[in-house]
């Protein structure tokens, strides 16, 4: 059977999505490999094996463009409110709270957060199918 194990994207500025990822998510650096023209910096919370994976292009000066196939990360948070007031006091800019309904019932609570490169992530409030 698969296992997830990480989800790669590729960033311009290696310290500011360090810096974000950090801060916003609370991930840290679990392995970083430097080769000639690029480096890979695997990220992790110490609640998951999962990792994101942080691919840097040394020759990259344009900022990519997620283009209209990227959907999204996900996190989620024990206290949706709180987690959204720190953004805000980390000046992260979070999206507004939204309920995610169907047939009247909340499926989901939650917001978006952009990450300096334009990948959205989603934060969810933890229940339901969300734990």
């Amino acid at each position: 059977m698969a296992k997830p194990v990480h989800s790669m994207i590729r960033v311009l500025d290696e310290a500011r999505s360090l810096d974000f990822y950090r801060r916003a998510f609370g991930l840290e650096v679990a392995d970083h490999l430097k080769f000639a023209d690029f480096a890979l910096i695997y990220l992790r919370h110490p609640s998951s094996p999962f990792e994101v994976e942080l691919t840097v292009n040394f020759d990259r000066k344009e900022p990519y463009q997620p283009g209209d196939g990227y959907g999204h990360l996900a996190v989620v948070v024990e206290d949706l409110e709180t987690e959204h007031a720190r953004f805000e006091r980390e000046k992260l800019a979070p999206g507004p709270l939204r309920d995610f309904k169907h047939d009247g019932r909340t499926l989901a609570r939650f917001f978006f957060v952009s990450d300096p490169d334009g990948y959205k992530i989603e934060v969810i409030q933890r229940g339901g199918r969300f734990n």
